[in-house]
Parts: structure tokens; sequence; C-alpha cells
């Protein structure tokens, strides 16, 4: 994959993340406060804890910090796939902010 051809798959993610947050917050008490910088994007819980998403252009990855470790995804073609067989982004993101949250929350591409 050119670098061309990962920032448009990585950029359509984090736009992604983002809009799932708008959607969640309209829909639910969760309140998430999303916030970008560059390639990067915090969401901040109620509770106070942080899950931080980045690029990683280097290596053609993204990377997730939750409060469960972090966790590094490559594009398989299809999906972002975490890069040690533990999942799929968007399962794992939703799996991480429920958690986070206090309650079940959905995240999707």
């Amino acid at each position: 994959m050119t670098d061309l051809e990962y920032m448009d798959h990585a950029e359509a993610v984090l736009r992604s993340v983002e809009a799932c947050c708008d959607r969640i917050n309209e829909d639910s008490d969760a309140d998430i406060d999303s916030q970008r910088v560059g390639g990067m994007v915090t969401l901040v819980f109620r509770n106070g804890s942080q899950i931080v998403i980045n690029l990683q252009k280097p290596l053609q990855e993204l990377w997730m910090a939750a409060r469960a470790g972090g966790f590094h995804y490559r594009f398989d073609g299809t999906r972002w796939v975490d890069t040690k067989g533990h999942g799929e982004f968007f399962v794992n993101l939703a799996q991480h902010a429920g958690e986070q949250a206090g309650q079940p929350l959905v995240f999707s591409a």
C-alpha cells in the first residue's frame, strides 16, 4: 500500500470514530468528548478515562491506547486488524469504549 492509500484509509477511520461519537452522544447519555489534533483522536469519558487513537504513518498502522492496553492495527485490504491477531479495530474500540463508558457502545466504519 502506498503512503497516500494508507492516509486515505486511516483518515477515514478517524472520521468514522468522530462521527460515531457524535451519534452515540445524540442517542445515549454516554457523553464522550472527542478531540482531534492532526492524526490523533482522543476520546474522553465521563469518568475521566481516555482512549487515544493515532496514526503511525511510517509503519502504516493505527494505534489505540485504552485502559485495557495498547493495540496496533494494520489494514488488510478490507479492514483494520490487530497485529497480534486480537480482532478488528471497530469491534475492539466498541468493547474498550463500552467498558470505559460503563454501557454498551457501537462503533463502525
